[in-house]
């Protein structure tokens, strides 16, 4: 009889198969000619201004970690792609604010249609129901706890 894995074990191999679905998702996804092709870069520091809009760049380096110079290589590929732009702060006009555009909304639609698409014809492939909730759950919880731990 085998013996059942250990916790760590289990939990790099979460890791593991985590990066490999990852890889496979984005590169099928980028096989689309509609879809703006982005570095992980542009993804992290697009991803962050969409979950928090009109933010400082300050604030996506403190939210993301990057180093300001790959920040602000970021920022400039992102503007000159249509899918970032800058403004004033409406609180103060000596200050600018990050948003993302509409195009860049109607690229995540495109994005998040193949990955429903890629990953429920995987999931179908294997036939077998599984809980996605559960594992939406689980993987937020992992996002959540690392994100803190990185701060």
């Amino acid at each position: 009889m085998q013996a059942r894995p250990s916790r760590a074990e289990q939990l790099a191999d979460l890791a593991d198969v985590v990066m490999a679905v990852a890889r496979a998702v984005r590169s099928q996804a980028a096989a689309d000619p509609d879809v703006v092709e982005l570095s992980a870069t542009e993804v992290t520091v697009l991803r962050f201004i969409d979950h928090h809009p009109d933010v400082s760049a300050g604030t996506v380096a403190d939210g993301t970690g990057l180093q300001r110079s790959n920040l602000s290589r970021a920022l400039r590929d992102l503007e000159a792609k249509g899918l970032v732009r800058r403004s004033a702060d409406p609180g103060d006009s000596r200050q600018v604010v990050l948003r993302s555009t509409r195009l860049a909304e109607e690229n995540l639609a495109r994005l998040r249609a193949i990955w429903a698409r890629l990953v429920g014809d995987a999931l179908d492939a294997s036939g077998q129901e599984y809980d996605i909730a559960a594992a939406l759950s689980l993987l937020r919880a992992l996002e959540s706890g690392l994100d803190a731990g990185a701060r």
